[in-house]
């Protein structure tokens, strides 16, 4: 369902939620409180940690709103707002993601693992596109964490309308601003509203864009060969169905991107580790998640090497989303090497330390493949 508009949210969503959300956190609470009382052997205490981390969230939310609005009675007048108006939102979501984010790794095991990131003195005074892999619980909370805590971006997201339900996202990250796009894209110019929203990036801006256009799951995949198959696009059905990974990037938005800002530096930001658990029901089953971490790899491709072309930046995204595809496929194989010794240590030397994926062999690193490929 499409949230409301824009007014209806402000006069009325958003002052009720804050009541709304700390009542609701109370009961969270409660319900933690009692699943401990009720089964306090129980193993892995899943009811416990998703209360505790779902009353957190929303009184988060609830505070997040009211800062909002506390920095709005502060600058009532747009005309008057500066870069630190801007900057005082993004200081905002830094620390709304990265408590969320540390509160995750002892209620859910949930942890991220950065292979590789660019320097952020090799992007200073440029904006910035990244392209990054959509999968698994949590990508987009670590990946944009990430962009504010260690690169220093204020990231501009291209996300779906339907998360404007969150007051408190919905809030802050129109005034960054985000690209919200309506679900239902029928008669709509997608692109021209990407393209405009890259046309007002700063030099400390990231837009951050998933090309896939939502979470990869097996389904999903089938779905996607099946279509291409369906229209007649044979080559491009093979090379879906030989990228098993990931889905097949969508390139509009992207062409959007480098056709209104030819200067953008482009990021493509690859993961693994818990893209299997795509429904409530995985993710239930396999809390916590300590043994599988969420691990990164991050490459950059100078603006200068970009292909100008549309058709042939088209190819070149075929040809990263390959890269990404390859890079997961070598950490699967290296997390399942790990995995196989796991026994074999067992029997012969008693239990093994449990494998941690920062210690499993380095897999193929992206960079080369992703250099080459800008060159094509």
């Amino acid at each position: 369902m499409r949230p409301p508009h824009t007014l209806v949210r402000r006069i009325v969503v958003d002052p009720l939620w804050v009541p709304i959300a700390a009542a609701l956190a109370g009961l969270f609470l409660v319900v933690a409180f009692v699943s401990v009382i009720v089964a306090p052997l129980a193993p892995r205490r899943r009811v416990a940690r998703f209360a505790l981390f779902g009353a957190l969230y929303l009184v988060v939310d609830a505070c997040l709103l009211v800062c909002c609005a506390g920095l709005w009675l502060a600058h009532p007048v747009p005309a008057r707002r500066d870069e630190r108006w801007g900057d005082a939102h993004a200081v905002l979501l830094r620390r709304v993601l990265g408590l969320l984010i540390a509160a995750a790794r002892p209620l859910f095991g949930f942890r991220v693992n950065v292979e590789e990131l660019p320097a952020a003195e090799s992007l200073a005074g440029q904006p910035v596109l990244v392209l990054a892999r959509h999968g698994g619980p949590g990508d987009s909370f670590a990946i944009v964490e990430l962009l504010l805590s260690r690169l220093n971006r204020r990231p501009v997201i291209v996300l779906k309308d339907v998360l404007q339900w969150d007051p408190g996202l919905d809030v802050v990250l129109n005034r960054m601003p985000a690209c919200f796009l309506p679900s239902r894209s029928a008669g709509r110019d997608l692109p021209g509203r990407i393209a405009a929203t890259a046309r007002g990036l700063g030099q400390r801006d990231a837009m951050l864009l998933f090309p896939e256009g939502g979470n990869w799951t097996p389904r999903r995949h089938r779905n996607a060969l099946a279509r291409l198959w369906a229209r007649g696009r044979r080559a491009a059905a093979a090379k879906a169905a030989a990228n098993r990974h990931v889905l097949p990037p969508q390139p509009a938005g992207v062409l959007a991107c480098l056709g209104a800002r030819p200067d953008l530096e482009v990021v493509v930001v690859a993961h693994t580790g818990l893209e299997d658990l795509v429904s409530a029901g995985d993710v239930w089953r396999a809390l916590p998640v300590t043994g599988r971490p969420m691990v990164m790899r991050w490459w950059q491709l100078p603006a200068a090497d970009l292909p100008v072309d549309p058709d042939t930046r088209a190819d070149w995204l075929d040809v990263q989303w390959a890269v990404v595809d390859s890079w997961i496929d070598a950490r699967k194989a290296a997390r399942q090497r790990d995995a196989d010794r796991v026994p074999a240590a067992e029997g012969a030397d008693g239990p093994a330390a449990q494998p941690d994926e920062a210690a499993a062999p380095a897999a193929a690193d992206p960079a080369p493949a992703a250099d080459a490929a800008s060159q094509s």
